[in-house]
């Protein structure tokens, strides 16, 4: 939810979390990327990103298919050619703390297994929009935006006005991509903005706007009577190799002819990246041109082959961006919002105060603890300092996507203020809130007589990622959940809709406003047309706790089809619940477990629990089936079990299955792959690469990588030290081969 930390989401409420930051972040690219007029400061689409990679972080197995994490830039704009990246423009893993930058370090030796002394490049972040440069023989014969990363626009006419690009090079590979940065100085904006003034015409908002949309004219001598210039900084396709370093590369495109930034330089390890980073944050104002932070790349370029990248992002660079701003104001209130699970989160509503370039005017206040001063565990926060309506707090704006309250001026504390008492009751529907042991948050008991639970329920059904039903979005959501006449309070509702409306001798819905004969056929048809759905997204959709869209791509890959896989959750019901009561044990010995020791039996025992539970060998089977499927574990796997046990949830989502045809999932099959369809685990200590680089070997060529041995496991590979595993191989005749053998199946020698 929008006023809830990362920290204190719930499964469900981080579910829908995400599908609401996909549709802002997908908006807010198309209006950078597309229109050249974003709508959001960099700060506040920082903010979005990182909490969305935060959310993404603490549950993996949530990441959506079109997550904002896979994708860079935008669709392409109408007017100009395509040209398709033979190597793709891929966007910069953000850090944000010094803390960041030394996880970084660390995040790439663990991958190399490196302990070595280990060089960066540090050079400014430009503000400005990339640019790649392809030359033939040493001849621009092509320019092209970034466009989404796959496929930019063609903009070789405007490209070649650019002073700063030359249009031949000398002694340069046959083949070459430059890319880089097209910028406007300070200077030369404030005088095309005196020009824009004289000639009656609105100025530019900023000096990345006026490059952008000088780039992308049609018009290409509207881009030559621009003031644009270029930062080279990188390279896509080669003939052949530049250099063997980041930095010697850099250095030959700069005898090629290039522009590069002078304040590149060598670091040696993190301490070194952050005191640079301290010198240019120092010069920013006097730079004369737009930077938004500093990026680290890994010097050594054999060293970047071997890190590779991420779906969107490369593991071997990323962008330290500069700090949002703080600013003080005053809390008037504080509401309560309630979420689909029934999470009661507490919002502040601030005297409207400008952050960053924009107005704020609410922060969230995360639970009850927080506004307490304290955290989960009862240690003071803000030096222990409680929040009240009144106070004159300090407002944040990095990495949440609302402003947080940071801190508070007891000084100006009015007198005969009181702690605020958070409610015990639900706000919406009168139901008890009731705080768990262990939970951070207090949660409304009133199920789906509460009318935020129901809503929020069925809203995420049809979100973008779930049944996605065209003219049936939130708006229409709440409208129809609170008709008295056509009410929609489940999902299986929304399919009886058009009967309903057709029986009933009351207003129909085309006479109503907002509607018209042509909008509910519209509507309705559009209903109709989602009858037919593929399995992951119905999983997705039934709202299930910890079941994400990966988790229910995973378990529409793993069953296959709908009937196999309720067939299967409801065999392995009494395994899971045999783990439900071990859990439940353990749970109650585990607090007073004060030894090591004493934790292992408490484990023994949980183990034991399990086998004398008596379950039937089908169940087990079952259970040990769909806990080994890559990406599902217990905790996912106990609920999904529950919710097709509970009766009343079996019957609405039996009610609704029987209204739709569900679509078998697609096999997924990699061309040539000796391992594409198979189960891989890996077990023992790799020599030759890391665990890391070899899962994601496996992937690429179309392999499920498993965390355990059972009979749906294909392939054992094992080094030194290798376990349990591999005598559970043994016993179930799976093939067993070594590292050696590994590389040479995946093609690595």
């Amino acid at each position: 939810m929008p006023d809830t930390s990362v920290e204190s989401l719930t499964e469900a409420e981080a579910r829908a979390d995400l599908a609401r930051l996909a549709g802002l972040i997908a908006e807010a690219n198309r209006a950078y990327h597309m229109l050249d007029a974003p709508d959001l400061s960099d700060a506040d689409y920082d903010a979005l990103k990182r909490r969305n990679a935060a959310i993404e972080a603490r549950f993996p197995h949530l990441k959506r298919n079109d997550s904002p994490s896979d994708q860079v830039g935008a669709p392409l704009a109408d007017g100009f050619g395509k040209v398709a990246h033979s190597v793709p423009m891929l966007s910069l893993e953000n850090a944000f703390e010094d803390g960041d930058v030394a996880d970084f370090d660390d995040r790439v030796r663990r991958y190399l297994g490196y302990s070595g002394a280990l060089l960066y490049t540090a050079e400014p972040k430009i503000d400005g929009l990339s640019l790649s440069l392809r030359y033939e023989n040493g001849v621009l014969v092509q320019a092209a935006t970034r466009g989404d990363g796959e496929m930019g626009e063609n903009v070789t006419d405007n490209a070649r006005t650019i002073a700063d690009i030359p249009q031949t090079l000398t002694a340069a590979p046959e083949m070459l991509e430059v890319r880089g940065e097209v910028y406007m100085s300070h200077a030369d904006f404030a005088a095309l903005n005196d020009r824009q003034a004289a000639k009656g015409e609105k100025p530019f908002a900023n000096p990345r706007n006026a490059a952008a949309g000088s780039l992308r004219q049609l018009d290409a001598s509207i881009t030559a009577s621009r003031p644009l210039r270029f930062f080279a900084y990188a390279w896509g396709a080669l003939s052949e190799p530049l250099a063997a370093t980041q930095f010697d590369a850099i250095a030959r495109l700069h005898a090629l002819g290039f522009q590069t930034n002078p304040l590149t330089v060598l670091c040696d390890g993190p301490a070194q990246m952050l005191a640079h980073y301290r010198q240019i944050e120092a010069q920013r104002a006097t730079l004369g041109y737009d930077i938004d932070g500093v990026v680290y790349k890994v010097n050594d370029l054999a060293l970047q082959v071997r890190l590779g990248f991420r779906s969107t992002t490369p593991r071997w660079a990323v962008a330290h961006k500069f700090p949002a701003e703080l600013a003080w104001t005053r809390l008037e209130a504080i509401d309560i919002q309630v979420g689909r699970t029934g999470a009661l989160s507490p919002v502040a509503r601030l005297v409207p105060v400008t952050v960053g370039g924009v107005v704020v005017s609410n922060a969230t206040l995360h639970n009850e603890d927080y506004i307490a001063g304290r955290d989960s565990s009862g240690a003071p926060i803000r030096d222990g300092k409680d929040i009240r309506i009144g106070d004159w707090v300090q407002v944040y704006r990095a990495g949440d996507v609302i402003p947080k309250v940071a801190d508070v001026d007891l000084a100006k504390r009015p007198e005969g203020s009181a702690p605020y008492a958070f409610p015990e009751t639900c706000p919406e529907c009168g139901s008890p809130a009731i705080r768990e042991e262990g939970d951070s948050i207090r949660r409304c008991t009133g199920g789906l007589i509460c009318p935020a639970q129901g809503f929020e329920r069925l809203r995420h059904f049809v979100s973008r990622g779930a049944f996605d039903i065209e003219g049936l979005g939130a708006k229409q959501v709440e409208m129809f959940f609170n008709d008295a006449d056509l009410p929609v309070k489940t999902p299986a509702d929304i399919f009886t809709l058009a009967q309903r409306d057709a029986d009933s001798p009351l207003k129909k819905l085309k006479n109503r406003d907002g509607f018209g004969e042509t909008s509910v056929t519209k509507l309705f048809a559009a209903i109709d047309a989602r009858r037919r759905i593929d399995l992951h997204r119905l999983i997705f959709a039934l709202g299930i706790r910890h079941a994400g869209e990966a988790a229910a791509q995973d378990l529409a890959q793993h069953y296959g089809n709908w009937q196999a896989m309720t067939e299967a959750l409801d065999a392995a019901r009494p395994a899971a619940l045999a783990h439900r009561a071990a859990d439940a044990a353990e749970d109650t010995e585990r607090l007073a477990a004060r030894t090591a020791a004493r934790r292992a039996r408490v484990s023994e025992a949980r183990s034991a629990a399990i086998v004398t539970a008596q379950v039937p060998p089908e169940a087990q089977a079952a259970w040990a089936d769909l806990v080994s499927t890559d990406g599902i574990g217990p905790v996912l796997a106990l609920s999904l079990s529950d919710a097709f046990a509970n009766a009343h949830e079996r019957a609405e989502i039996d009610r609704l299955a029987a209204m739709l045809t569900i679509l078998p999932a697609a096999r997924r099959q990699t061309e040539g792959s000796p391992v594409a369809g198979k189960t891989l685990v890996f077990t023992g200590t790799l020599e030759k690469m890391t665990r890391a680089e070899a899962k994601a070997r496996a992937e690429a060529m179309g392999a499920k990588v498993a965390g355990s041995v059972s009979a749906k496991t294909d392939l054992l590979i094992a080094g030194p030290g290798a376990g349990s595993k591999a005598k559970d191989a043994a016993r179930l005749g799976i093939q067993v081969i070594d590292e050696d053998a590994w590389i040479a199946l995946a093609g690595l020698t």
